[in-house]
């Protein structure tokens, strides 16, 4: 499975969201007028939880076995990201499927047929102009963004692990920190 090394997200898809009035720029949609569907629903929401997530959890144990040791949620670089590799200047973020929008063409017209439509549209919107913010700014900074995906996580966290070692391995070869590693004998 590759590993996103930048975000999958159109730049002129998100750029109308990064805007705003000029005391909030790109502010959250408001819930003014907006009810839960359910009480169930609203339960559900409020129990979700911003870091150690599963699949973070099960990312960040596949790449300990790997020998990578990382630091957690580093308040010092935009985004917060779930793993820091500060030697490599890699930053590496474990997007949830609904909250970040993947598939969002998908999830948007599966959206449209919801409850409070209007607000889980713009609400992921936002947060996918905020990742391209985020993933820009760091990029400038030198840092390799690398965004992995609940799902892939999920499924196989061994496999996403590897990938993000290759990409370390790779711009470690390409900063002359390594030798490239030789190719096996045929």
């Amino acid at each position: 499975m590759p590993v996103a090394n930048s975000l999958d997200r159109c730049d002129s898809e998100v750029a109308p969201l990064m805007e705003g009035d000029a005391n909030r720029p790109g502010k959250t949609p408001s819930y003014a007028g907006l009810k839960p569907s359910s009480e169930a629903a609203s339960r559900a929401k409020r129990a979700n939880t911003k870091t150690d997530t599963r699949h973070e959890v099960l990312f960040r144990k596949a790449l300990w076995h790997m020998g990578l040791r990382y630091r957690k949620h580093s308040a010092e670089l935009p985004g917060k990201p779930d793993v820091v590799i500060s030697r490599e200047r890699v930053a590496i973020f474990c997007d949830g499927d609904f909250w970040h929008g993947r598939d969002w063409e998908s999830l948007q017209a599966k959206l449209q047929k919801r409850h409070n439509a209007d607000y889980w549209i713009a609400k992921i919107a936002r947060n996918r102009a905020r990742d391209a913010a985020q993933t820009a700014e760091l990029e400038q900074r030198g840092w390799m963004v690398i965004r992995v995906w609940e799902t892939d996580v999920i499924r196989d966290p061994g496999a996403m692990a590897k990938s993000v070692l290759e990409a370390i391995t790779q711009r470690r070869v390409q900063a002359g920190v390594i030798a490239a590693p030789k190719s096996p004998p045929a």
